[in-house]
């Protein structure tokens, strides 16, 4: 039990780096869904912006894996446990049920078997947490009507050839993939350009077309 408010687990982040840190909306609702006193395995960490966190706010056991160097650097200096690897290949080194939670944040677009991916996430742990980015969002249908080229916005802010996503795929498109595999979806939301995060029900229409990212919680 920690004595002061301060104290922290000795291989967990310094306060300093962590106490302040403000989640990017979408990564905030991931956050939201993680029960405290958990583990967590975060596919693509980044610079572990929500392994910090979820560490000192919720007292979560976490671990990351990243493909960049870089982000592997950031993330270690903040005292995070985080490892380089390949999501598409690594995966299957993990033990069954290894962890409470398993996150894949902002990347499942970027791999070259999604659905390889998704089977390992749940696994490896008991829920898994999804969040995609939304191509049938209303601002992408009008661009590509209007411009009639691929969309260049915030969210996709790279252009079509040099863009790290492969896999393009809608909110509607994400919860049909779930169904074919059988998965069941615990917690479904979407979050809108104003970052404001919304449940749905399956198949939402207004879902798919005002959110720009989708969050779920999946299980086998």
């Amino acid at each position: 039990m920690h004595t002061t408010s301060k104290q922290i687990p000795s291989n967990g982040p310094d306060p300093a780096t962590s106490a302040g840190i403000v989640l990017r909306p979408d990564l905030q609702a991931i956050a939201d869904m993680v029960a405290p006193n958990t583990t967590l395995l975060d596919v693509g960490c980044g610079e572990g912006e929500l392994l910090a966190w979820l560490q000192q706010k919720k007292n979560v056991s976490g671990r990351g894996i990243e493909l960049s160097q870089t982000g592997v650097n950031h993330s270690i200096a903040k005292g995070l446990s985080v490892i380089q690897g390949d999501a598409d290949t690594d995966l299957q080194y993990y033990p069954d049920q290894a962890y409470d939670y398993a996150v894949l944040g902002q990347t499942l677009q970027t791999l070259r078997d999604p659905k390889e991916v998704l089977e390992q996430l749940v696994r490896i742990a008991r829920h898994a947490i999804v969040s995609v980015p939304n191509f049938g969002h209303w601002k992408n249908r009008l661009y590509l009507t209007l411009m009639g080229k691929m969309p260049v916005t915030k969210t996709l802010s790279y252009n079509w050839y040099d863009t790290p996503n492969i896999h393009f795929c809608t909110i509607t498109d994400f919860v049909n993939l779930c169904g074919d595999l059988g998965f069941v979806i615990e917690k479904r939301l979407y979050v809108s350009h104003q970052g404001v995060p919304t449940t749905f029900n399956n198949h939402d229409f207004f879902a798919n077309v005002l959110g720009e990212q989708g969050i779920f919680m999946i299980r086998r």
